[in-house]
């Protein structure tokens, strides 16, 4: 095939090139996986590398490339994580002058960690399609060459060394690996080497459904620029799948899964009780869904890898990820209920529940005639002793509202319970995802309708781009549309959580 005819030559000479910084990294058996999942569970360990997220292969390749002239006028790329650290410290090495450019919702540990590989980080935007346009605009002012992340044929040769070692190193062969996929260069890369040297070996994306740009690619037969993405997985939230990365992928990847955050939050878990390694959230997109393949095909005893891809996460996230971590797993249920206001109901309610550890309990009268119960039980069985459960409790006459899989009940409500307004009359609730800047809510507030009145409001950040903000408005009938034309024009992520079951019990 042509496409393994140009791509051998190119992965041979990154092979030469990217050890100059990169190290092979290990490809280590994860015991408690494997028992768990009855198969053969191997992790590709690219948080081992010097800037810990395999970024800096495929950067330094590109860079290594440059002739002597491009090296004097120097580099540039845009960048909010991994791919900045991996230019910044390619750079260093060879001695060239490198610009990054990077939103100016970045956290600041990644922008530290730019400048302290001795990257020039330059804030511009409030999004990486504005950091990218204003690279590409002092790109052609100054003669910088643009390093891109995955869209370039020698980025991605440099990214398929990672699968050179997984061949190497695997006692026999891998039945399939799992690859993250952001803009696609990675699995392109491991594709390209794997299924010239191993046809046999299935190679399986793995996208965030909130951010599932190749998976729609694939499906469309052309690439699709998404609207609008979640950014939980910010490592891989990319709006449309590399142009050279799709071409590579729609001959030689064989699926792409999608799995949701909880699933990846269960998988940082699972990475960390195996390696005591914190996986960000990117970086265990892999684990995921291999762990969803298992399940989907019934799989047992295969040899099954998983590319570890990066461990850049800020510690203030850990705490969210714990929190879903467990939903994730099906580890825990989170239920509601009404029960009547009288004495001797709570604990009727508490021995139908009976000897399960409860993680969460939340208790708020309403009325005279009833009050409302949030709790979260540990489960030992997942979904199946949750089902149980839930119908032992309706037996015995309670209505149960399951919120394991509620976003607003998991992001917000848990840490809101016990708060009725009956007299915010004409009230929405919509959720958003803030950019995570300076103004962002000023901005918000003199968008509004002076007319308008903010009769609830709950923020939280993890420690990311973007902070989780809950908004109650008290809204005319009349004036709805105009309400929704201003959402509309915010141009930020939104749901409309105004009929939301976990609303409506305790907040409305």
């Amino acid at each position: 095939m042509r496409m393994f005819d140009e791509y051998k030559a190119l992965i041979e000479e990154a092979r030469g090139r990217v050890y100059d910084v990169a190290r092979e990294t290990a490809l280590d058996y994860a015991p408690a996986l494997s028992k768990r999942l009855a198969n053969h569970v191997w992790l590709k360990r690219e948080d081992q590398q010097p800037v810990f997220s395999y970024k800096l292969r495929g950067a330094y390749n590109l860079i290594a490339s440059l002739s002597l002239a491009e090296r004097e006028r120097g580099v540039i790329a845009a960048s909010a994580g991994n791919h900045a650290q991996g230019v910044a410290l390619a750079s260093q090495r060879l001695g060239i002058d490198a610009v990054i450019v990077m939103p100016k919702t970045t956290p600041d540990i990644k922008i530290e960690a730019v400048r302290r590989l001795g990257g020039n980080a330059l804030l511009h935007g409030n999004n990486y399609d504005e950091a990218f346009e204003h690279a590409m605009e002092l790109a052609n002012k100054e003669g910088r060459s643009y390093i891109p992340p995955y869209d370039h044929p020698l980025t991605i040769a440099g990214q398929a060394t990672v699968g050179v070692e997984i061949l190497n190193q695997h006692h026999s062969r891998p039945d399939v690996i799992f690859v993250p996929v952001g803009g696609g260069g990675l699995i392109a890369g491991i594709a390209a080497h794997v299924k010239a040297t191993r046809p046999e070996v299935r190679i399986v994306g793995v996208e965030p459904d909130e951010a599932p740009s190749m998976h729609a690619a694939l499906q469309a037969g052309e690439r699709v620029r998404l609207d609008r993405i979640g950014i939980f997985a910010d490592g891989a939230a990319v709006r449309q799948a590399g142009e050279e990365p799709f071409r590579i992928a729609r001959e030689l990847v064989d699926d792409i899964l999608l799995v949701d955050t909880d699933e990846i939050c269960a998988a940082v878990k699972d990475i960390f009780e195996d390696t005591r390694s914190i996986a960000e959230p990117a970086g265990a997109l892999a684990l995921a869904g291999l762990k969803q393949y298992v399940e989907r095909e019934d799989a047992h005893n295969q040899e099954l890898v998983a590319v570890f891809s990066g461990a850049n996460v800020n510690f203030d996230r850990l705490r969210h990820i714990a929190e879903l971590a467990e939903l994730g797993e099906h580890r825990e249920a989170l239920i509601a209920t009404t029960i009547p206001e009288r004495p001797g109901s709570f604990l009727q309610f508490c021995q139908a529940i009976g000897a399960r550890q409860i993680t969460e309990f939340n208790y708020r009268y309403a009325d005279h005639q009833q009050a409302h119960v949030f709790a979260g039980i540990q489960l030992r069985h997942g979904v199946a002793e949750k089902d149980k459960l839930v119908a032992a409790l309706s037996e015995k006459g309670f209505a149960v509202q399951d919120l394991s899989r509620n976003e607003l009940a998991k992001m917000h409500v848990r840490h809101m319970v016990g708060g009725h307004a009956p007299q915010a009359e004409n009230e929405l609730l919509y959720r958003f995802e803030f950019p995570e800047r300076s103004g962002a809510l000023l901005h918000f507030l003199s968008q509004m309708n002076e007319g308008w009145n903010i009769s609830l409001f709950h923020y939280r950040n993890h420690g990311a781009a973007y902070a989780r903000v809950l908004v109650g408005v008290q809204v005319p009938p009349h004036e709805r549309d105009q309400f929704q034309a201003f959402v509309d024009r915010l141009d930020i992520l939104y749901w409309d959580e105004t009929d939301n079951p976990a609303y409506r019990m305790f907040l409305a």
